[in-house]
Order: C-alpha cells, then sequence, then structure tokens
C-alpha cells in the first residue's frame, strides 16, 4: 500500500523549513518509497539552491503550479507571508493537498485556511538557533523538541493527518495538541514574553554591557533575534503579547517590594520554586 504522503513542498527554506527538510530526508533515506521533497525561497541565490539540492532536496521547484502539486505543502515562510500564500494555494492546489505551516502564531492563519475551505494543520516547532537561515539548519534540530499541532477541522484523525504525525514522530519530535487560540496564549507566555523581556533587559543595561559577564550573555541570548522575524509575529498575536506584559510588569513591581523590604521568606520560596522548574525544563530538554 502507498503511503498517503510521497510528496513534500517546502514554501521557505529557512531554519526551520530546511531542518525539517533534512530531518525527514534523514529519518526515511532507506525507505522502500522515499520521500520526493521540493521546494522554493525566493532569497536563494544559486548556489544556495545548489546546496539545497545537495543536502536532500529533490527539486528546487519555481513554478508555483508544480510546487504546489503535492501531497503536503508545508509554509515555512515568516507568519504574513505564510497566511498571503493561502490565496494562491487555494487557486493552485488540489482540493486533497493537506497545508500546514511553522508560524510562530497560529490563531490568524486557521482562521483563514478555514474560511478557504482548505485542509489545514499548524505545526510550531519549539526550537531554534541564534543563527538563521538555510545554513545553520540541522537534521537533529527538531530531535527531541516540543512540537505543538494546532487542529481545528479533526484533520489529524484523516489519513494525511495521521501520516503526517508518523513523519514527526520518525523525526523524534515530541507533540501535543492545542486550539489555535490557545496555542497563541501559551507561546505568548513561554516564548513572545521572553524574547520582548530580552530585549529590554540588553537595551536597559546598555551602558553597563561592557563589564557583563556569561550570566548575562546566557540571559541575553534571545536579544540576538531579528526583529524581521518578530515583526509578524507581534502584528498577529499582539493582545497577548501585551497582556502577559502587563501581568509580568506587575510581578516584577511585586518582587521589587518583596527585595526592598528584605522579605527573605518569600524571595526564598520563589527561588527555591524557580530551582525544581529549572530542573524539570533540563529534563524535558534532555537529548
Amino acid at each position: 500500500m502507498q503511503p498517503v504522503i510521497r510528496t513534500i513542498s517546502f514554501v521557505g527554506l529557512g531554519l526551520i523549513g530546511a531542518s525539517m527538510m533534512l530531518a525527514f530526508r534523514k529519518a526515511h533515506s532507506d525507505d522502500d518509497s522515499p520521500l520526493f521533497m521540493k521546494g522554493y525561497d525566493p532569497l536563494f541565490s544559486e548556489e544556495e539552491r545548489q546546496e539545497a539540492l545537495d543536502s536532500g532536496l529533490d527539486r528546487f521547484e519555481t513554478d508555483k503550479t508544480e510546487l504546489y502539486d503535492a501531497d503536503l505543502i508545508i509554509l515555512s515562510a515568516p507568519v504574513k507571508v505564510n497566511i498571503a500564500l493561502l490565496d494562491e494555494i487555494k487557486a493552485l492546489a488540489g482540493s486533497s493537498v493537506l497545508v500546514t505551516d511553522v508560524s510562530s502564531t497560529k490563531s490568524m492563519i486557521a482562521e483563514k485556511a478555514r474560511d478557504l475551505c482548505i485542509p489545514f494543520i499548524g505545526m510550531h516547532p519549539m526550537a531554534g538557533r541564534e543563527l538563521q537561515g538555510f545554513r545553520a539548519a540541522s537534521a537533529e534540530l527538531l530531535r527531541g523538541k516540543t512540537l505543538i499541532l494546532c487542529d481545528n477541522g479533526n484533520f489529524l484523525d484523516e489519513p494525511k493527518g495521521r501520516a503526517l504525525s508518523a513523519l514527526l514522530a520518525a523525526v523524534g519530535c515530541r507533540t501535543m495538541v492545542m486550539d489555535p487560540a490557545m496555542h497563541d496564549r501559551i507561546v505568548a507566555n513561554i516564548s513572545h514574553l521572553p524574547q520582548l523581556i530580552s530585549t529590554l533587559l540588553v537595551n536597559y543595561c546598555e551602558k553597563n554591557i561592557a563589564a557583563a559577564g556569561p550570566g548575562f550573555a546566557t540571559l541575553a541570548r534571545l536579544s540576538g533575534s531579528s526583529w524581521e522575524i518578530w515583526n509578524d509575529i507581534v502584528q498577529t498575536n499582539s493582545t497577548n503579547i501585551a497582556d502577559e506584559l502587563e501581568r509580568f510588569a506587575t510581578e516584577l513591581n511585586v518582587l521589587a517590594d518583596e527585595v526592598r523590604s528584605l522579605d527573605t521568606q518569600t524571595l526564598s520560596s520563589r527561588f527555591s520554586n524557580a530551582n525544581r522548574l529549572y530542573q524539570t525544563l533540563k529534563e524535558l530538554h534532555k537529548q
């Protein structure tokens, strides 16, 4: 019996899209019916196109009709570009195609896919690096990482949805399922808030950066992220992010009061709980 996902198209071959392509190739290189993977990235030079082909991409496809002729389309461009591409997919792709994306927000793209009657399952790999682009990609980037699936149309229960879950399991992802609105609330807390705190912290401490040690550099790692990526994230999840920033600002004021009044019992409890949570994080992300 032939697998229901044999051809995959990647629209965007940056860090996440290319890492997923490399991981799929590594996991299925010895299959009797190997995956055929094609992709397109408008920013690629001729040299990068050849590197992608040498790394496991079967075809760099510039013809949009051919690009969208696939069993699975993975949108891995910036968030707002992915949303806009759904109109093109509706016009050019077959009705049986399954579409997914690797965007950091999900409500807007899921709503548009539903309005266009496009079978859609959102994906959000909780993985990344300071370095961006195809050359920073790795087949191991997703291994052991959490990947959130957003399915508000029961597509995960259909054959292609089950096949997508199997592909992700084969590359070592830990998957969890939630609806798009819940996803956007959660990532505003655990992803978007830390990014903006890191950005604010580095700017706040600018005059003393020269004296900073490795602990500060570790905490400030996210400040190296590109606004080009985060612009779309903020624009597509602004309410949730603003709510989290306001709640965190309240917590900062409470903490300041505890320090000023030397409330060491409460501060000790905060440290103990943080130590415990940090150990949990280490266990979750152990390779």
